[in-house]
């Protein structure tokens, strides 16, 4: 499976940027991914219901996640719930190849991955699937995962209810990217350390240019 290179700019929805943007500002102080306990965006909670928790078991020849926690909503796309239970063994062995290398590449990379998939709902209605997975590490290996699952549907409204095992048609996938570029947050009206800044010369001979160094 082929995965693209991509800045944070890739992930759409306004509230999975959000919680990328806390991960962002953790990773940038070592370059490398944080600890789950150090992560707490805001609005954390009403986010709860699109979330899900793993935890990585990295000893087996192929990672081993298990679920932890899952919102009500993708227990519902799904049709059932999965706390503590594996996830190649949740989703079954025909969503398999279309969903478990997205996470093993994201444990591997040790970077947020995004995806999006077309699914159809009961009714045949198209509905976008977007997948942030954000790793977390200790000791330099990564042991848990939090997923932001979203969906969206153009035509409007949809059927939530088991979107994901409802009908025969697999998953449609439409991108897969390692977020991999540009990796920092910059918060608003802030400028970055070491950045160019153009001052006007007030004797009239120009514009001068500086390298403002900022802690």
């Amino acid at each position: 499976m082929d995965f693209a290179s991509a800045a944070p700019s890739v992930v759409k929805s306004i509230r999975q940027r959000d919680l990328l943007n806390t991960w962002l500002r953790l990773y940038a102080r070592e370059q490398m991914a944080p600890a789950i306990w150090e992560y707490q965006p805001e609005r954390l909670e009403e986010e709860l219901s699109d979330l899900i928790y793993y935890t990585v078991d990295i000893s087996a020849p192929k990672p081993r996640l298990t679920i932890q926690s899952e919102g009500t909503r993708i227990s519902r796309a799904y049709g059932h719930t999965g706390k503590g239970v594996l996830l190649d063994d949740y989703i079954g062995p025909r969503l398999v190849p279309f969903v478990m290398p997205v996470y093993y590449e994201c444990v591997a990379r040790g970077l947020p991955v995004y995806s999006v998939a077309d699914v159809d709902d009961i009714y045949g209605r198209i509905v976008a699937y977007e997948r942030l997975l954000l790793p977390f590490q200790v000791d330099g290996n990564i042991c848990h995962i939090i997923a932001s699952l979203k969906t969206f549907c153009e035509d409007g409204g949809f059927e939530i209810k088991n979107l994901m095992r409802g009908n025969d048609a697999l998953p449609r996938p439409r991108s897969r990217a390692v977020i991999d570029r540009d990796l920092f947050h910059r918060a608003p009206g802030r400028i970055a350390p070491a950045e160019l800044v153009e001052f006007a010369d007030q004797s009239g001979s120009g514009v001068t240019t500086a390298i403002i160094e900022l802690n």
